[in-house]
């Protein structure tokens, strides 16, 4: 039976027959099977420190009398009878609720291993992954994976599947005591299986990512395993703090990135997890003002569908990462469906009734610098993902230049192309990001980002704003066209020069202007020219805002003119060079 088995596992996925025939061997199943049982024998034991013996004070939380006790402990002390009074103090074994102890001592246990898996799963098994692939690229067999005849799919699920093989057993072995103790605890099924379902789900995303750190990261070497398990453990362990605290309200844009963490849902499952006065958050969570934390299925299946729509994508720039490594991470059409899908759940989360009612414009302006932050560090990352390299701009310019894409328009080229530049797709991006803005413009009043105060403003401090926006899309544009210029180059290192230009135009005017005490209210016609324009409107004229605007655009024209030469002359040269070959 054993080896028909083995053959259709070898059938159906041979990666994962290699995986598991490496690592299931007997010593390690043993190893791993009495590290799940000394684990649960720890466990059970250690719950059974509070067992009630024959001293338990007659006002612990199992004595079932009490309040009878306390009255007798009060009459003995009145009467002075000391020794009456130090036996009233001891709950008899046949006042003890035992039903409810070992109620509470299997919930504890249920818990307990509820916080043991995800540690487990989640840590132990993006360690093993990544330093799978370290070890793949050092051995030189990563490489002939890639030359086999198996579909990426398959590759990357025998990996997800068979990698973590031993941690699985490990997990699988303490499954049916997790589950009677859930049973004794009188923890409803549905529940059990719900949690069993959102943490297999995270796990395929912290896999999936696992395996993609251990692709694009090849520069860190041996030290790849224990900087991506540490991340995922500091990940999980701020998230478990976030949510067994009291203020742990998810009536913010940040909540999104406590979704990708089960601690929230799994306190929302099983209250008695932290212990908390006022129960989850979930209960009163809401997305675009819709109040999916009021039933069970709508938390449980808004988190499966983000981890499966996140995990999905992930596998989609897996397959792209894992046969050609020297490619960018994401394309230009999977660029424009991220930001997209970014902006409806940071946005989802951003609009939610909170306690005091807030409109619509106090919402946003409490949510402003979280909005305005993630959208820059997105749109960064876009610009050092995307931008192409020497080589691919100059094969690029080729082959048009010889007209083999001649079919195609150059805007065409320029939208879905992967080696042209990319400033028109970072400007479709930054279209993406500006819709939401521009809608809550119109339908509402302005929401000063400082305070949060609303006002009701003319079409003069409208128009301000307009032109606010348009400035930071036009300072955006100016750092993607240097860091394109950057690539350009025939310099080594080009792309750690980019990355480092980049940080220092965003980060060091504004970083710098406070350090000398140029403030943004007294001086905002400076301010006006760093990424953080927004901090200078309110203290600027119209005609400011909009000089800095023809400024950045003239400075932005020139940089495009620049960048235009650069990319014609690499065509032209790299034909001359065919042509001098034939």
């Amino acid at each position: 039976m054993m080896p028909n088995l083995i053959d259709k596992i070898g059938d159906w996925n041979p990666q994962l027959l290699r995986e598991l025939k490496g690592r299931l061997k007997f010593f390690n199943v043993a190893i791993a099977v009495v590290t799940s049982l000394l684990l649960q024998l720890v466990v059970f034991l250690y719950q059974l420190r509070e067992f009630p013996d024959d001293k338990y004070s007659f006002n612990g939380t199992y004595c079932s009398s009490s309040q009878v006790y306390e009255q007798q402990q009060k009459q003995a002390f009145q009467n002075a009878d000391f020794n009456d009074l130090i036996s009233k103090q001891i709950c008899p074994q046949n006042e003890i609720d035992w039903q409810l102890w070992w109620r509470d001592h299997w919930e504890y246990i249920f818990l307990a291993f509820s916080v043991i898996f995800v540690f487990t799963l989640l840590v132990a098994g993006t360690y093993l992954l990544i330093n799978d692939l370290a070890k793949e690229e050092t051995r030189g067999t990563l490489n002939f994976i890639r030359l086999s005849p198996q579909s990426e799919t398959s590759i990357l699920t025998g990996k997800l599947l068979g990698v973590p093989s031993l941690i699985y057993l490990i997990i699988l072995v303490a499954v049916p005591l997790h589950l009677w103790a859930g049973h004794s605890a009188n923890i409803a099924f549905s529940y059990i299986l719900s949690y069993y379902a959102i943490l297999a789900a995270s796990c395929i995303f912290f896999y999936s990512a696992a395996l993609l750190f251990g692709l694009v990261s090849r520069w860190f070497s041996g030290f790849q395993p224990w900087l991506g398990s540490g991340a995922v453990f500091l990940f999980l362990f701020t998230t478990m703090v976030l949510a067994s605290s009291y203020n742990n309200s998810l009536n913010n844009s940040a909540a999104w990135f406590r979704l990708f963490s089960v601690w929230d849902t799994t306190n929302y499952l099983f209250p008695n997890l932290f212990h908390l006065s006022n129960g989850s958050a979930l209960k009163n969570w809401q997305f675009f003002y819709l109040p999916l934390g009021t039933s069970l299925v709508s938390v449980v299946g808004f988190h499966l569908l983000n981890f499966g729509l996140c995990s999905y994508g992930m596998l989609q720039i897996l397959k792209r990462c894992f046969r050609n490594p020297q490619a960018s991470i994401i394309t230009k059409k999977q660029s424009y469906l991220l930001v997209a899908f970014c902006q409806l759940m940071i946005w989802g989360f951003a609009l939610q009734n909170g306690k005091n009612n807030d409109t619509w414009d106090q919402q946003v302006g409490d949510n402003f610098v979280l909005l305005a932050l993630y959208n820059l560090v997105l749109i960064l990352s876009l610009i050092a993902v995307l931008s192409p390299h020497r080589q691919d701009v100059q094969d690029w310019a080729r082959y048009r230049h010889q007209g083999v894409s001649s079919h195609k328009s150059i805007t065409q080229d320029l939208m879905w192309a992967e080696k042209s530049p990319a400033l028109v797709a970072i400007a479709i991006n930054l279209t993406i990001v500006t819709i939401p803005w521009l809608i809550w413009l119109s339908l509402t009043s302005i929401v000063d980002a400082n305070d949060g105060r609303t006002w009701i403003v003319n079409e003069i401090d409208r128009f301000k704003v307009l032109l606010t926006i348009a400035l930071s899309i036009s300072l955006i544009m100016i750092y993607a066209t240097i860091a394109q210029l950057i690539l350009l180059l025939k310099t080594p290192k080009r792309s750690f020069w980019a990355i480092g230009t980049l940080g220092a135009a965003v980060f060091l005017p504004p970083m710098i202007l406070e350090f000398i005490g140029i403030s943004s209210w007294k001086y905002s016609t400076v301010w006006m020219f760093t990424t953080f324009p927004w901090a200078a409107v309110e203290h600027a004229g119209v005609t400011t805002v909009f000089m800095a605007l023809l400024a950045d655009l003239s400075v932005l024209a020139l940089l495009n003119f620049q960048l235009i030469r650069q990319v014609r002359l690499a065509g032209e040269s790299a034909t001359k060079a065919l042509l001098a070959g034939r």
